[in-house]
């Protein structure tokens, strides 16, 4: 009876995320066609370091960025800072608080920002720079919750308010996640349905367009550059065109080949559907040793975009420290590190507390 009512669920996944992926289905790759890429990058020093194979493992609260359901699984409230040294010079940082309420779920609220620095203001006649510097930020503030439903499913969603902001221009959206996650008994080493196959999926950043606007657009239009007279001056407000997000469905699915008192091993792969880019692999794996009155120690590895076309990501790997303290007050330190080829290096830090 077991068997049945696991593979009658694992059925029903399948077919959700078949339905699910057919609607997002959009060939041929539209590289370069959305706004907001930064929603792609990837927040949370665990799953960066599992080269993004993160929707059906990840514990801590960076889950509301890669399946917000896995929130459902973390045992303790928790606040977290990462902080994300990005290419050429940008910086991007991920702020989040959750709370668990026993009888109602998991909430959180979580902040992205990212940072392009200062540039020179060039025209074409000023292309050496006009002595004036202009900044660019793009923000995403989000609100989530996750419950498990029953024993074997979580369920969990988030909502997001999307900025973005170049000098004086700026232009925004309305977004959601979905997701969920299925535990089986299968391949569990211990008989535990929590240490058999898990199944995931997320869709992220659903919502409207974006669209900017501001004064940067107004411009002295000659309407009628045949005639004489003053209609070179005219002003006018040049309209921008609305650009989507970047729609990404995520499936996976994660097994603990090995699990003991002191020793768990974590390995998952991903597949990705986006709506700008090829479909794609990502492999992850993660090793945990739990040492009494010490803490718990993380080694992670993975390969992120197998199958992308032109693809420059590649390898990635990182560790982690969690240590609970007298009262279960606690900290973690995550840290990642992942190689984008013609881009150069990168690496992630993460600081929670546990309370």
């Amino acid at each position: 009876m077991r068997f049945i009512n696991s593979y009658k669920y694992i059925m029903l996944v399948a077919l959700s995320l078949f339905i699910a992926g057919s609607a997002f289905a959009d060939k041929p790759n539209r590289v370069g066609t959305t706004a907001a890429n930064f929603l792609e990058i990837g927040y949370g020093s665990t799953g960066n370091a599992m080269g993004d194979a993160a929707v059906c493992s990840v514990t801590d609260l960076s889950a509301m960025y890669w399946n917000p359901a896995r929130m459902a699984y973390m045992k303790q409230n928790e606040a977290q800072f990462m902080y994300q040294p990005w290419i050429a010079d940008i910086n991007t940082s991920f702020t989040s608080v959750g709370l668990i309420i026993p009888s109602l779920g998991t909430f959180a609220a979580g902040l992205y920002q990212v940072d392009y620095g200062e540039m020179k203001v060039t025209t074409s006649q000023m292309q050496d720079g006009t002595g004036e510097n202009y900044t660019a930020r793009d923000l995403c503030f989000n609100l989530a919750y996750a419950r498990k439903l029953a024993e074997w499913f979580a369920f969990g969603a988030s909502g997001k308010y999307i900025s973005s902001k170049i000098w004086h221009c700026n232009a925004s959206a309305l977004a959601f996640d979905l997701g969920m996650v299925v535990d089986t008994y299968f391949f569990s080493p211990t008989g535990n349905r929590e240490d058999g196959l898990t199944i995931g999926m997320s869709i992220a950043n659903y919502g409207t367009k974006m669209r900017y606007e501001g004064m940067d657009l107004m411009q002295y239009i000659d309407m009628y550059p045949d005639e004489s007279g003053n209609y070179a001056y005219s002003a006018g407000n040049y309209k921008t065109e609305e650009w989507e997000l970047p729609l990404i469905f995520r499936i996976g699915a994660a097994v603990h080949p090995i699990v003991s008192a002191a020793h768990r091993l974590t390995l998952e792969i991903n597949a990705l559907h986006p709506n700008n880019n090829s479909e794609s692999i990502n492999l992850g794996g993660q090793y945990e040793m739990n040492i009494p009155s010490v803490g718990t120690f993380y080694v992670r590895g993975g390969y992120k975009a197998l199958f992308m076309e032109d693809s420059e990501y590649g390898l990635s790997f990182g560790s982690g420290l969690k240590y609970i303290m007298m009262n279960n007050l606690g900290f973690r330190v995550d840290y990642a590190y992942r190689d984008v080829g013609l881009l150069g290096k990168t690496h992630c830090y993460t600081f929670s507390f546990l309370f």
